[in-house]
């Protein structure tokens, strides 16, 4: 059963299925907005999914699923919980941690040159 509860903004799309309450969408938007709102961080864009079960027998019945592009790379992260602001906030820990990695590998590709014994130049004058 999909809703119709969607929430959009330029840089992420939150969607959301099951009966997920309101209260539980501005917590996650407001999570999701402080990971990829970041400054210093490349442009973000992608969507989050909040879904929530309706079997009560379930032990996990919130699930969340997040598909980013940080810069140029893709970030992918899940988490499943029993309660809306438990997978919310396990999500959010697991979305910081993958930015981080892309936004870090994407300063390490622009700062740095190759050193010379791997084809680099050299640009020390004392050698040159």
């Amino acid at each position: 059963m999909t809703s119709e509860n969607i929430q959009e903004t330029p840089l992420v799309r939150l969607r959301a299925d099951g009966a997920v309450d309101e209260e539980t969408l501005a917590y996650a938007r407001t999570k999701i907005d402080a990971v990829v709102g970041r400054p210093g961080l490349s442009a973000v864009t992608g969507e989050v999914h909040i879904v929530r079960a309706a079997v009560h027998h379930a032990g996990h019945p919130w699930s969340a699923t997040a598909d980013l592009r940080v810069g140029g790379r893709q970030v992918v992260a899940a988490a499943e919980e029993a309660t809306g602001t438990e997978v919310v906030d396990r999500l959010q820990d697991r979305l910081r941690r993958q930015t981080d990695r892309a936004a870090h590998a994407w300063d390490a590709k622009q700062r740095t040159t190759a050193p010379p014994w791997r084809g680099g130049t050299v640009d020390d004058p004392r050698t040159a």
